[in-house]
């Protein structure tokens, strides 16, 4: 099971995300580091354990406030063998491709910024298909994006992410009826769970429950999860 760590990126710097109330958002103040600029965020997550991979939610390019593009571009630059997935509000196939030449290996399309299924369907076909994630978003059982899409499998990429905006940045543990829902009908595709983790304990969960992945953050830097158990 891969191990995602996350930076949601405001402003310039890394805020604390709390159950998708984006307007609430403030820097963050992590226990592994001092500041919370992305490059020092970054560091102390690698020195923390050698994950593979850093998956950044520009908050601004997703509410189409700005974009933190340079930033993506120089986090490639300094760290080569981090894969960086990158939520940037991509819509369009063109936006899509653009996050690629700034440094992304993976673009990672929301379903809560897709106007319909045809945008995905545009993205499938302009993007290759190692580098396009979808993650299907839900706030409570209500899921955001194009209507039916969370139905309709046959337009899914074979990495999806079933996330759960409410458990992000909450004390309420990962969304496991979401994992097993979003990966029977997903069809073999490798989904990562969103949302929730506190513990090794739930990190053991949702590998028994055939996670391929999870993406992490609070429970990161306040140091409920440490190195050994990584």
């Amino acid at each position: 099971m891969d191990l995602v760590p996350v930076i949601d990126l405001l402003g310039g710097v890394v805020v604390h995300a709390r159950r998708g109330e984006r307007g609430a958002y403030r820097p963050i103040r992590s226990g592994l580091c001092d500041g919370a600029d992305p490059w020092t965020i970054v560091e102390a997550l690698l020195a923390l354990h050698p994950f593979r991979a850093l998956y950044i939610a520009d908050l601004d390019a997703i509410g189409r406030t700005g974009d933190h593009a340079a930033v993506v571009a120089d986090l490639a630059r300094r760290f080569p063998g981090l894969t960086l997935w990158v939520d940037g509000g991509a819509a369009t196939a063109a936006a899509a491709r653009l996050w690629l030449d700034h440094g992304a290996g993976v673009v990672v399309v929301g379903s809560e910024t897709l106007a319909s299924a045809d945008n995905l369907a545009a993205i499938r076909a302009g993007v290759p298909a190692e580098r396009v994630a979808l993650s299907l978003d839900y706030r409570g059982d209500a899921f955001m994006g194009p209507p039916g899409l969370d139905a309709a499998p046959g337009l899914w990429p074979d990495r999806l992410i079933a996330m759960t905006l409410a458990r992000v940045g909450s004390d309420a543990g990962p969304d496991l009826d979401r994992l097993a829902a979003v990966r029977a009908a997903g069809g073999g595709r490798a989904v990562y769970a969103a949302g929730g983790v506190r513990s090794p304990a739930d990190l053991a969960a949702l590998a028994e429950r055939g996670a391929a992945g999870v993406l992490l953050a609070s429970a990161l830097h306040d140091g409920r999860i440490v190195p050994d158990r990584l």
